[in-house]
């Protein structure tokens, strides 16, 4: 899966993607500090899924409409660096043909996927 990593996620969580043979772009050694749109516009330029911890995606595709190849959401507080690769690794394993054109959230122990 083709994705953008947000600056917010830990770079363990990106590692650990790339072991796996994700194709990543992570913000954080490309492009910091740009914000949410440029984000969101280089996520569809790549047409890539966006990996994000941050909730002002949501609005940005929920009440302004924005195009999107889809958005992870990332809520993994509590959970050791360990504990988020795997969660995330197996989220994607398990529901990436979902992922595409969704707006997805990944919790600890749940997994929501809504269809844009």
């Amino acid at each position: 899966m083709k994705l953008i990593a947000d600056e917010g996620i830990d770079k363990p969580i990106v590692d650990h993607l790339r072991s796996l043979n994700h194709e990543i772009i992570y913000v954080l050694e490309t492009s910091p500090g740009i914000d949410d749109d440029k984000v969101l516009a280089l996520a569809r330029k790549e047409q890539a899924v966006l990996l994000t911890p941050d909730t002002d995606f949501g609005e940005l595709i929920f009440r302004l409409k924005e195009v999107t190849y889809g958005i992870i959401l990332l809520r993994l507080a509590g959970l050791t660096k360990e504990q988020k690769q795997i969660t995330v690794a197996m989220a994607i394993k398990d529901h990436k043909d979902d992922m595409h054109g969704a707006f997805s959230v990944v919790t600890k122990n749940t997994i929501r996927i809504r269809k844009l």
